[in-house]
């Protein structure tokens, strides 16, 4: 174990102890191979998330898996590993409940900075929005199951200290989940406990009570981020003949958060409206499209029948989509509603929950209402999507860089406090 021998990473030589794990020879050597199951503590290694897949000698596996030996030649940075990871990434997000504007482990959780640091704004795969089991019965810990994404940290590492297992797989297949051992899980420590909800690298653990000990900006990812300036190059759109560009914006299911950002530029609107006119907008209060638009700005997902129509119209009307903010993109908070049946909803909000007037407690129908989905969706499920910016809401910055980059052929670089999903 102790024998330096050679080996090769992404083309340069580096000296690492033989039979040492790749994940952690190469940390040695100051390169980064991503990966959410892997713990240090953790012997033999997990294998689950595979996301530290690389190609070793030709041939692809999961580096947390693997030791290196000498004359091992190793791939980790390739244009088709850099995919394949980030495509695992997406996957998560679209496999589970992973609404980062309203989740407790947001700004401390480990998905939500690979995101960041390899530039997802969206998944490229249709949500699933499965409805799994979340468990409150523990009298310290609540269980998200649509959270977790069956890393197999917690099942390996929390034992009590006579050994015993707190956490297990239940059940199996798509249906396999994480329980508590509710027992076992009353002899852990404060501190075990609070270990527990550490070591999840998503936020399917959680301590009760203990979910909002950090605030906005001194959370682990706020202050110590890692994704780099991203420079994007886009095709320019020349002017037209008025010698503005036209720009149109909706809300669909959102709260209008989006659009108050885009006000937020302060004094800088005077400069954006010397190159910019806004057609069909909230902003402007033109109701119908009166000029095809360079530019359409969406916030907030699909929830109803309406919604898609105006959607739809925004396709055929600008040349270009622009997504803007978590529920147009990921669906954000209105599609929390997705893992509960439309029917339980409805029947919450309008039969059993408290009104103020009596015999209003009927569900509203009427031709001239909405049809409401069975699901919220993203605008991405529904029709093309040029570009993406998420935040909840985006900075008001990284919004107009990205139109001004469009309409004017501007590079722009993100950095770590403007790139956020919450």
């Amino acid at each position: 174990m102790n024998n330096l021998i050679n080996i090769t990473i992404d083309g340069k030589k580096y000296q690492a102890h033989e039979g040492k794990n790749l994940v952690e020879a190469a940390k040695e050597n100051g390169i980064y191979i991503p990966t959410l199951c892997h713990f240090h503590e953790i012997n033999p290694p997990l294998g689950t998330c595979r996301i530290c897949t690389v190609s070793v000698n030709g041939k692809t596996t999961t580096s947390c898996t693997t030791k290196v030996y000498e004359g091992m030649e190793v791939e980790i940075n390739t244009p088709e590993l850099l995919n394949t990871r980030k495509a695992i990434i997406e996957m998560l997000y679209a496999e589970g409940n992973h609404f980062c504007p309203s989740c407790e482990k947001s700004g401390n959780c480990e998905l939500q900075n690979l995101g960041y640091d390899m530039g997802i704004t969206n998944s490229r795969f249709p949500h699933v929005y499965s409805n799994k089991v979340v468990d409150f019965t523990s009298d310290r810990m609540i269980m998200e199951s649509n959270r977790c994404i069956l890393c197999k940290r917690c099942v390996e590492e929390i034992k009590t200290k006579d050994g015993k297992d707190v956490f297990s797989f239940v059940s199996r297949g798509v249906k396999t989940r994480v329980h508590i051992d509710y027992e076992q899980e009353k002899k852990l420590t404060d501190a075990e406990a609070m270990h527990a909800m550490s070591i999840c690298p998503v936020g399917a653990i959680l301590v009760k009570g203990m979910i909002y000990e950090q605030p906005f900006g001194d959370r682990k990812y706020d202050i110590s981020g890692t994704l780099k300036e991203t420079e994007i190059h886009t095709d320019f759109i020349k002017r037209n003949d008025e010698n503005k560009f036209i720009v149109a914006t909706t809300s669909l299911a959102g709260c209008f958060g989006c659009h108050m950002s885009l006000l937020d530029i302060d004094l800088e609107i005077l400069d954006i409206l010397e190159i910019v006119e806004f057609n069909k907008s909230p902003l402007t209060d033109i109701k119908k499209f009166s000029k095809r638009c360079d530019i359409g700005l969406i916030e907030g997902g699909c929830a109803n029948s309406e919604n898609i129509e105006v959607l739809k119209e925004f396709r055929k009307k600008c040349d270009i989509l622009v997504a803007f903010g978590e529920c147009a993109i990921m669906g954000g908070i209105p599609a929390m509603r997705n893992f509960v049946p439309l029917k339980e909803c409805l029947e919450e909000a309008y039969i059993h929950g408290l009104t103020s007037e009596i015999g209003t407690n009927i569900i509203p129908n009427h031709e001239d209402i909405p049809k409401l989905l069975n699901n919220v969706y993203p605008c991405n499920e529904i029709v093309k999507i040029d570009y993406y910016i998420p935040g909840c809401p985006p900075n008001a910055n990284h919004i107009w860089k990205v139109v001004k980059n469009i309409l004017l052929n501007e590079e722009y670089s993100i950095t770590h406090e403007e790139f956020k999903y919450d």
